[in-house]
């Protein structure tokens, strides 16, 4: 249970929260190392000591699995290819022609193939302003650096 936050169990009784030990200190030196020796943060009031969870064992008795980047790599494309399947699908099944007129161009396109180039091209404007702002943020971040070392 988070901080803050009521979960009743299953006799409307607040659940307990028993995978929580004392401070980052308090943790024995082999805990501490499996999490690079990271303080764990207060989340209640001030002057209360800080409390981690720490991961339920399992029941099966095998280990925790690790996520690693090739893992989640693979279920980004898999993600993107379900997304592409369904994204023919949709251009497919939406080939009616509709007139589409733009600054005095005018052109019959299939309606699937049209509301994706809209799509498309919204998406890219998005990206340039992202990119923009993020160039600008880094910027910033120099000049502060640059003027912090004088």
């Amino acid at each position: 249970m988070s901080a803050g936050q009521y979960t009743p169990g299953p006799d409307r009784q607040p659940e307990t929260d028993t995978g929580t030990s004392a401070s980052n200190a308090a943790r024995p030196a082999a805990d501490r190392a499996a999490y690079g020796n990271a303080p764990s943060y207060s989340t209640g009031e001030p002057g209360t000591p800080a409390t981690a969870t720490t991961p339920a064992p399992r029941a099966s008795g095998a280990p925790e699995r690790k996520v690693t980047r090739t893992g989640v790599i693979w279920a980004a494309v898999v993600a993107a290819l379900v997304l592409l399947i369904l994204l023919i699908i949709f251009i497919l099944q939406n080939q009616e022609l509709v007139l589409v007129k733009f600054l005095g161009f005018e052109g019959s396109v299939p309606l699937g193939m049209a509301l994706f180039i809209a799509a498309v091209t919204g998406a890219v404007f998005v990206a340039v302003a992202g990119g923009a702002r993020i160039l600008q943020l880094r910027r910033n971040a120099h000049r502060s650096r640059v003027q912090q070392r004088r």
